[in-house]
C-alpha cells in the first residue's frame, strides 16, 4: 500500500505540475507534461505483472484518465481544437492528494491524526475515481494495447528496425489487436477566393512493406516551430499491401484553408504501424510537403528517418534507394 501510496503522490504532482503549465499559459510545457504522465498512466494500465494489485476495472480507469490527457494535450496543440477538451474538464479527474502540504509544521502525533482523517477522504476519492463506467465524468475508452511514448523517447527506442528479424509480419492477423478506425475529417464549407485541398494519400513504397502490421499515416500541418495550425487526422489502416508498396487509397481534407496557412508551413504524413513485441505503435519514417509544393496533380515526395523533425532542421534521408509516398492533390477554389 505504502508505494501505491507514493505513485499516487507522484501522478497528483505531475498532474497539478502539468495544469499548472496549462493554466499560465506555457502551453510547450504542458504538452510535454501531460504526454508523460500519460505515458506512465498507460504503463500502469497495460501492465501484465499487476504489482500495484490494481483490479482490471481499475486498470481501465487509468487507461481513460490517459486517454483525457491526450485529448487535452491534442486541443493544445490545435488552432481549432481549444475547446474539444478544456482545462476546466480535466481538473474534474484530479485526486485530493494533497495532504502532504498541510501536514507541514504539525506535530507528531497531530500529523499523524491528520494523516489517517486524509488517508480515508483520499481512498474515497480512489474509490470514486476507479468506479469504472459509474463515477468517470467522461465518455472516452482506454487507449488499447498501444505504449504512450514521451517528446522525444521514439529516438531512444526505435532504431533496432534494420536489426530485427523478418518475423513482424508473420503468423495470423487475428493474433494481433485490430485498430481503431481513423480519424478523417469532412471537408471545409467553401469561402469565396478562398482555396480548399485535398490530398489523396495513394501508397508509399518501403523494402519491406510485406511486413507492417496494420499500418496508418498521421497527417498534419505545421508551422516552423512544430505547432499545429490544423486537427490532426489519422488514415485508415492501409487497403492493402503490395511488393514494396502499402496502398491506402484515401483522401485528406486539410482543415484550413491554402491562403489561411501560415508562411513556412508544412504538410506532414507521418508512416505508423504496430510492434507486436514491444505492444506500441511506432513511428517508420516520415515525409512532408511545403508551401510551394502545392499544385493541383500527382506528386513524390522523399521519405526521412524518424523520429519526426516538425521543425525540419536535422533531416536524413530513410534510403537512397527509390520509394517515395506517391500523392495527388486537388485544388477547389469558389
Amino acid at each position: 500500500m505504502a508505494e501505491v501510496q507514493k505513485m499516487l503522490q507522484r501522478w497528483h504532482a505531475s498532474f497539478s505540475k502539468a495544469t499548472d503549465f496549462d493554466s499560465w499559459g506555457q502551453l510547450v510545457e504542458a504538452v510535454d507534461e501531460y504526454h508523460i504522465l500519460a505515458r506512465h498512466l498507460q504503463k500502469e494500465a497495460q501492465s501484465q505483472t499487476n504489482a500495484n494489485e490494481f483490479t482490471e476495472d481499475q486498470k481501465k480507469t487509468i487507461g481513460k484518465i490517459a486517454t483525457c490527457l491526450e485529448l487535452r494535450s491534442a486541443a493544445l496543440q490545435s488552432s481549432q481544437s481549444q475547446e474539444d477538451f478544456k482545462l476546466e474538464d480535466l481538473k474534474k479527474l484530479e485526486p485530493s492528494l494533497d495532504f502532504k502540504i498541510k501536514c507541514m509544521n504539525m506535530t507528531e502525533n497531530s500529523r499523524s491524526q491528520f494523516q489517517m482523517r486524509c488517508w480515508y477522504k483520499r481512498t474515497q476519492v480512489i474509490k470514486n475515481i476507479f468506479a469504472y463506467n459509474k463515477e468517470f465524468p467522461f465518455d472516452v475508452q482506454p487507449v488499447p494495447l498501444r505504449k504512450i511514448l514521451a517528446p522525444g523517447e521514439e529516438e531512444n527506442l526505435e532504431f533496432e528496425e534494420e536489426e530485427e528479424d523478418g518475423g513482424a509480419g508473420a503468423g495470423s492477423p487475428d493474433a494481433f489487436p485490430v485498430r481503431v478506425p481513423g480519424t478523417l475529417l469532412p471537408r471545409l464549407p467553401s469561402e469565396p477566393g478562398m482555396t480548399l485541398l485535398t490530398i489523396r494519400i495513394e501508397k508509399i513504397g518501403l523494402k519491406d512493406a510485406g511486413q507492417c502490421i496494420d499500418p496508418y499515416i498521421t497527417v498534419s500541418v505545421k508551422d516552423l516551430n512544430g505547432i499545429d495550425l490544423t486537427p490532426v487526422q489519422d488514415t485508415p489502416v492501409a487497403s492493402r499491401k503490395e511488393d514494396t508498396y502499402v496502398h491506402f487509397n484515401v483522401d485528406i481534407d486539410i482543415q484550413k484553408h491554402v491562403e489561411k496557412l501560415t508562411k513556412g508551413a508544412a504538410i506532414f504524413f507521418e508512416f505508423k504501424h504496430y510492434k507486436p513485441k514491444k505492444r506500441f505503435t511506432s513511428t517508420k519514417c516520415f515525409a512532408f510537403m511545403e508551401m510551394d509544393e502545392i499544385k493541383p496533380g500527382p506528386i513524390v515526395i522523399e521519405l526521412y528517418k524518424k523520429p519526426t523533425d516538425f521543425k525540419r532542421k536535422k533531416l536524413q534521408l530513410m534510403t537512397k534507394k527509390p520509394l517515395y509516398l506517391h500523392l495527388h492533390q486537388t485544388l477547389l477554389k469558389d
